[in-house]
């Protein structure tokens, strides 16, 4: 059949569109999770080869993509092994990235790399120059495959002991998972590693991974080169320092605020309690595992780790939130203002303001977001409003830790999470891009005003 002319010539200039970077990015995301979607739409995608309601199979596509880690079934015994596949499959995709994934694929195939496409993983990846992009995508790759060959093995020989040979699929599933933040498990119940509280092992093992997934394949490669704190550059010094401290001030907090709690650390032995809080002070760095009962949590607790989640993990890495370096900014230019300076400075360097701008905004977009959707899922949803806020940080962030609730939510209340994992998974990266691409310096400039605040 042959087509008319017109449809000929609309075709041709659809081919000859040219999106921007951020668009690329974007709709690269959208069409994995439909892909996704569609794959666990299919009868072979569940235990008992019924199909599943797209909603609940979007739900979990986009949780995988966006490497989250909130489901609406349980992942362990509703989907088949091909389903999980599906699952472990996107969430490594959408770990590394569409573009790290695709310029593999072009490099297998010996395909030219050319400029628009490092343009796009320089953006992608976060980096500040075209420079050594392809370099850097396949040095993810490798390190990836190697950190998680490696803690899969461990876990895999430390499940054997309890599962047979199914400890050693588990282990090298949960590897994936870990590493690339995402926080499914397959223990079944929606219990996650509660039933391994205790047990160094797993502890140790799955918040590496966690934290080396979460502070960005930059900051790793920067550490393996150099070697020395003082050599590291300014972003690496940023994210270490703040992840530190997020993880000892977490693990500090919970601490003091479950100890005594019998339905959480109260129970467990001085060993369990310290594991424990160190590892419910990692997860929320975007992983969503968890040792305890969430859920079981005291409100004070539950409101101390949404803080936690809200910051979340580190740019170019496989976490989400607003990141590490962004609330790092901000402390400084608060701590600038406190002090009367005009300067940001941060380990001897100065800030520029256009970086604190763009950290102000992150957050105020990221705030308004969680506020709305909060506000709009306590209208559709009968559920305490700290557990709805807990659960909308959580798809935020990227994280997967939940309370409960989310099985149980209405057809609106998945599509309000639906879009803001999403939104938390590359809205980060569009608006920091966006920003950067529209940064234009005004032909006028106008008289300075003054306005009184505070």
């Amino acid at each position: 059949m042959v087509l008319p002319c017109y449809n000929r010539f609309e075709f041709k200039n659809f081919l000859k569109l040219k999106l921007s970077p951020y668009q690329v990015l974007v709709l690269s995301f959208m069409l994995l999770i439909i892909l996704g979607s569609l794959l666990l739409s299919t009868p072979w995608a569940t235990a008992t080869g019924q199909r599943v309601p797209f909603i609940d199979a979007l739900f979990t596509a986009t949780s995988a993509v966006c490497v989250t880690g909130l489901v609406v079934v349980d992942t362990g015994t509703y989907w088949s092994v091909f389903g999980q596949c599906v699952i472990i499959l996107l969430i490594q995709c959408g770990g590394l990235g569409i573009m790290t994934m695709a310029t593999l694929m072009m490099l297998l195939i010996g395909k030219k790399i050319h400029f628009r496409e490092r343009l796009l993983m320089q953006e992608a990846l976060k980096q500040l120059s075209v420079s050594g992009v392809v370099r850097l995508t396949l040095y993810i790759i490798k390190l990836t495959l190697f950190i998680e060959m490696v803690a899969g093995t461990i876990l895999a020989f430390r499940w054997y002991k309890d599962l047979g040979w199914q400890g050693v699929y588990y282990g090298y599933w949960h590897s994936v998972s870990a590493f690339c933040n995402a926080g499914f498990d397959l223990f079944g119940g929606f219990r996650s590693l509660t039933g391994y509280a205790d047990d160094i092992t797993v502890n140790l093992v799955i918040t590496m991974l966690i934290i080396l997934g979460g502070i960005g394949f930059t900051v790793i490669a920067d550490i393996w080169q150099n070697r020395n704190f003082k050599k590291l550059s300014l972003h690496s010094k940023v994210v270490l320092v703040t992840t530190a401290f997020l993880i000892v001030f977490g693990m500090f907090g919970i601490c003091l605020l479950e100890w005594e709690n019998p339905a959480t650390l109260g129970a467990l032995s001085l060993k369990g309690k310290l594991l424990a809080g160190y590892f419910q002070s990692v997860t929320p760095r975007t992983a969503g595992y968890n040792t305890l009962d969430i859920g079981m949590l005291q409100n004070a607790t539950l409101f101390f780790i949404i803080g936690l989640m809200f910051v979340g993990a580190s740019p170019g890495s496989t976490g989400g939130g607003v990141k590490t370096t962004t609330a790092g900014v901000l402390i400084m230019a608060i701590w600038t203002l406190v002090r009367g300076k005009q300067d940001v400075e941060i380990f001897g360097r100065r800030l520029s303001p256009t970086l604190v701008y763009k950290a102000f905004t992150i957050w105020f977009i990221a705030s308004s977001l969680v506020i709305f959707v909060t506000m709009m899922m306590s209208i559709s949803e009968k559920a305490p409003f700290l557990n709805i806020l807990f659960e909308v940080v959580s798809a935020f962030g990227t994280v997967g830790l939940s309370t409960g609730i989310t099985p149980t939510l209405t057809i609106s209340g998945k599509c309000w999470l639906i879009l803001t994992m999403f939104a938390g998974r590359v809205g980060p990266v569009t608006l920091a891009l966006a920003l950067a691409l529209r940064q234009q310096r005004a032909m006028v400039q106008y008289p300075e005003g003054k306005i009184i605040v505070g």
